[in-house]
C-alpha cells in the first residue's frame, strides 16, 4: 500500500488508474480504525480494482464541545489494517490542504431535508461539515464507486442525496453494520467507554431488536418507543431521539409504510452512540 500525503500525488495516481482503465473504490474514514472500516476496505475491493482510502479528521464536521482535540490520531496502527484489508493507496491531507482559506471562508454544502432532525437536530452544521468533505474527496478522487457503513445511517442517506442531486457519476454502497460479538456496533467512540459502561452498552441494540419485534408484531408505535426509551434511561443511558424513519428517504412513517428503520442517538458516560435496525411493517 502507498501512503499520498499531497493532492499532487493523488491525482498522479488517479491519472494512472484512468490509463490502465482501472475502476477506483473510495473508503473515507477519519482514522483510529476498526473491523467496521475494515469490512468498507474489503467490500470496496469486491467491487473495484483499485482501493484508495482516506484519513482525514475533518474540523468542520465537529460542533462546539465535540472531541475534535481528543480524536484518537493512530496513522501506523490504521496503515497496518488498511495494507492488510487489501487498500491499494491512502490519502493523508491536511486542513491547510484542504481548507486553505479557512473553514470561515471555504465553500460548504448543504443537503436539506434529509439532514435535518435525528443527529441534524443534535448536532447543528455536523451533516454540513459532512456533506463539504465528502465532496471535496469525490471531486479529488474521482472515484466509481464509494462505500459507507450503515451504522451512520443518516450519514449514508445524506452522500445518496448528495450524489443523486448533483448528478455524480458515483456508485455509493452500503455495507452492513459491523458488531462486536455482544451486538454493541463498532464505532471508535466506544474507546470513550470505561468497563462498566462497556458491560451496559449492548443493552442500546437490545432494546432495539426488542422494539423492533414489538412493532413488526403490530404493536402502536407510540407505545413501544415510549417502552424503548425508559428501558434505555433505567440503563442509564441519556436518548438524545430514537425515531421510526422511512428507510429510503428518512420521512415520516405514513399507514402506507411497510419498510422502515428505526434509529437511536444515546449518550452513555463520555460517548454517544448512535444504532438503528430496520422494521418490517405490518400490511
Amino acid at each position: 500500500m502507498q501512503t499520498l500525503s499531497t493532492i499532487e500525488a493523488l491525482r498522479q495516481a488517479r491519472e494512472t488508474c484512468r490509463r490502465q482503465g482501472s475502476t477506483v473504490a473510495l473508503v473515507p474514514t477519519m482514522g483510529n480504525l476498526h473491523e467496521g472500516h475494515v469490512a468498507l476496505v474489503e467490500a470496496a475491493s469486491e467491487c473495484a480494482d483499485i482501493v484508495i482510502a482516506t484519513i482525514f479528521i475533518n474540523p468542520l464536521q465537529f460542533g462546539a464541545g465535540e472531541d475534535l482535540e481528543a480524536y484518537p490520531r493512530t496513522l501506523e496502527q490504521d496503515q497496518a489494517k488498511l495494507e492488510a484489508a487489501g487498500c491499494d493507496l491512502l490519502f493523508t491531507p491536511t486542513n491547510e490542504m484542504l481548507y486553505p482559506h479557512g473553514l470561515e471562508a471555504h465553500t460548504k454544502i448543504r443537503v436539506p431535508e434529509v439532514s435535518e432532525g435525528l443527529c441534524g437536530a443534535s448536532r447543528p452544521g455536523h451533516f454540513e461539515g459532512v456533506a463539504t468533505i465528502v465532496n471535496i474527496l469525490f471531486n479529488l478522487v474521482q472515484p466509481d464507486l464509494a462505500c459507507f457503513g450503515e451504522k451512520d445511517y443518516q450519514q449514508l442517506a445524506v452522500i445518496r442525496k448528495l450524489v443523486n442531486d448533483l448528478h455524480l457519476p458515483i456508485e455509493i454502497v452500503g455495507t452492513p453494520t459491523v458488531r462486536a460479538e455482544d451486538g454493541l456496533a463498532l464505532s471508535s467512540r466506544n474507546g470513550y467507554l470505561d468497563a462498566g459502561q462497556r458491560a451496559q452498552a449492548p443493552e442500546l441494540y437490545r432494546t432495539l431488536r426488542q422494539a423492533r419485534d414489538s412493532l413488526e408484531g403490530g404493536a402502536p408505535a407510540d407505545r413501544v418507543l415510549r417502552e424503548a426509551l425508559a428501558r434505555l434511561a433505567a440503563a442509564n443511558f441519556k436518548p438524545d431521539y430514537l425515531e421510526l424513519r422511512r428507510t429510503d428517504d428518512l420521512g415520516p412513517v405514513t399507514d402506507a409504510s411497510h419498510e422502515a428503520i428505526l434509529l437511536v442517538a444515546a449518550h452513555l458516560g463520555p460517548a454517544r452512540l448512535i444504532d438503528n435496525i430496520r422494521v418490517a411493517l405490518p400490511r
